[in-house]
């Protein structure tokens, strides 16, 4: 900072002594000192304050960085669902002669899509005869 010497150091010692005397020298070397002191300690806690800033804020870079290409990723999904929505959606609609159905029979075709159709259950009805073959007239003896 200051580029003060053993030369300039004695000098400026050997002027103090003069000026103020040799009661007085000790009282106002230790005041100086004390004042370099405190200047120094406010200058390394600034020093370290401005260092951990500085680190925080890099630290804080790689984040956003991430977070841009997130949004970036998002917004190409978002436009490829769009674009599937678009290509895709017009295919799934069955045509019938031609012609698109109209939105009720579009809806009972999906229902159908959804829902398989169950077989009928067989009765247990014996086709020949034409009786149950659990009778309700309890059993014969």
């Amino acid at each position: 900072m200051f580029d003060v010497g053993f030369a300039e150091l004695f000098l400026l010692s050997l002027i103090g002594l003069i000026v103020l005397g040799p009661e007085r020298l000790p009282a106002v070397a230790r005041t100086l000192g004390g004042f370099v002191r405190k200047a120094r300690i406010s200058y390394h806690n600034l020093k370290r304050t401005v260092e951990a800033e500085l680190a925080a804020a890099e630290a804080a870079n790689p984040i956003k960085d991430a977070q841009k290409e997130l949004e970036s990723v998002q917004r190409q999904v978002n436009e490829l669902k769009g674009q599937l929505d678009q290509d895709v959606a017009p295919k799934m609609i069955p045509e019938v002669d031609g012609e698109v159905p109209a939105d009720d029979e579009t809806s009972e075709a999906s229902k159908k899509l959804d829902k398989p159709e169950k077989p009928a259950l067989e009765s247990p009805e014996d086709p020949e005869d034409g009786e149950s073959a659990h009778s309700s007239a309890g059993p014969t003896a």
